[in-house]
């Protein structure tokens, strides 16, 4: 099963799928220039693949007009899967500004906090995290620092927002009432030549490498990957996120389908609900609104086999998907 834990390792990386943001020569020391240098040199015979260390941007003292938007890149760790039981210890947060055709334009706000859970820190926890009961004591986070952040957003972005949002949203009501996309699922990076959509996969790919161990030093990492091809004629990865973000979805509950024919849901995407989180026991798909149509037919040809099947289904925004 993928986990919150998996979307972020630092596996091994293929092939760069897009290049870096261009390294500028303005203000370039002799020693910058030299290593620009053997970069090009190396790169030119095919035999090398060289990774440049990504540069946690700056907040800009002057926020441009043109970027009337505001975005949110979010991170948590957390003693669990479990949003009904386990708590937050970390949270990562960057403010950016952006426009409607999904170009990213300043960063506004950052704000990285550790928190004390009421229960001990699972000794798993600390093997995937590094986060020990010794950093988190007497620690709490600043809520008020976090909704400056927050408060403005047009958009809350998160790599595995199927786990943060429920979690964030308990965590405070700050996070509720907002849209959300999620950039693991909602991108299609495969299209994009990536291999995988694990951030160390897509950092790797890039072109690029961070040494952070935090939740910060994740959403830094993840800005940059979105911002990919933003200084060139093609569509980057954020262009598309906050067009999928405004689509409508659909929500379809497969309600009482036969027993035999889960293997059938499964293989075509469907998703297992037990019901304990106020959902329907049932297996459920969500598609795009224009799919509608298209998947109930196939619900009732290959899985009611009774034209007049009627399963339920809801309509989602961005402000309704991956909740709890």
């Amino acid at each position: 099963m993928t986990t919150q834990f998996d979307m972020f390792s630092d596996n091994d990386v293929g092939a760069p799928a897009r290049s870096p943001r261009a390294v500028s020569t303005k203000r370039m020391t002799p020693a910058t220039l030299h290593e620009e240098g053997m970069i090009a040199h190396l790169a030119a015979t095919g035999r090398y693949r060289v990774l440049r260390k990504l540069e946690p941007r700056g907040i800009a003292s002057v926020i441009r007009p043109e970027y009337p938007l505001r975005g949110v890149i979010i991170d948590t760790e957390t003693t669990g899967l479990d949003h009904r039981r386990d708590e937050i210890i970390e949270i990562g947060a960057i403010g950016f500004t952006f426009d409607e055709q999904g170009g990213i334009g300043d960063v506004t706000g950052v704000y990285g906090g550790l928190q004390q859970p009421t229960t001990s820190i699972p000794a798993e926890i600390t093997k995937l995290t590094g986060i020990t009961g010794e950093m988190v004591a007497g620690q709490f986070i600043d809520m008020l620092a976090l909704r400056h952040i927050i408060d403005p957003a047009d958009l809350i972005i998160a790599h595995n927002a199927r786990f943060d949002r429920p979690f964030c949203e308990t965590f405070s009501a700050s996070f509720s009432g907002k849209a959300w996309a999620c950039s693991n699922v909602e991108i299609d990076w495969s299209s994009r030549g990536f291999e995988g959509t694990k951030l160390g996969y897509l950092v790797g790919q890039a072109g690029l490498f961070h040494e952070g161990h935090r939740a910060i030093d994740d959403c830094f990492a993840l800005l940059e990957v979105l911002s990919l091809g933003s200084n060139s004629d093609a569509r980057s990865p954020f262009a598309e996120l906050y067009q999928a973000s405004q689509r409508s979805r659909v929500r379809i509950f497969a309600e009482n389908s036969p027993f035999d024919m889960k293997d059938h849901l499964k293989a075509r995407g469907y998703r297992w609900s037990d019901g304990s989180d106020g959902r329907p026991k049932c297996w459920w798909i969500e598609v795009d609104e224009a799919d509608l149509d298209d998947e109930l037919n196939y619900l009732r040809s290959d899985i009611y086999r009774y034209p007049e099947a009627d399963p339920p289904f809801r309509h989602l925004t961005a402000f309704d998907r991956f909740r709890a």
